[in-house]
Order: C-alpha cells, then structure tokens, then sequence
C-alpha cells in the first residue's frame, strides 16, 4: 500500500458535555490532542427524547400542531 494516500491515525482523549473523558483512534489533530465536545449523546435532545426545549421560531412550531392537531 502507498503510505502517502492514508491519514495519520492516532489516539486522542475526548472530552464530554460533563467532563468525563475516553481515548480514541482519530484523524483529528495530532497525537495527544483533545476534543472538547459541546454536544454530545447524553445531552442531546435527538438521543435523549426530550423535547421540552423546542423554540418557536416565527409561529412554525404552533403552525404544525394546528396543522396535524386531529392526526394522532
């Protein structure tokens, strides 16, 4: 294999939301480096259901629960 065509491959620590840290193997950065994550699965509304922090932007959100208000 031609060694120029693949990325350096590395071990990096990333950090979550709350602090808690584990070692991976990435491209990102050099060897060592950190990634400070500011969204991660345990925060996240798309991994964690809540949807309690849903903004209404211009009236949309009310428009669609008009909309679909008899659907289910």
């Amino acid at each position: 294999m031609k060694s120029e065509g693949h990325p350096d491959y590395h071990f990096i620590t990333v950090v979550m939301t709350d602090g808690t840290e584990y070692q991976t193997r990435s491209c990102y950065g050099k060897e060592g480096d950190t990634l400070q994550l500011d969204i991660d699965p345990k925060t996240h509304p798309a991994w964690t259901g809540n949807t309690s922090n849903l903004l209404d932007r211009g009236g949309r959100v009310s428009r669609f629960k008009d909309k679909f208000k008899g659907f289910m």
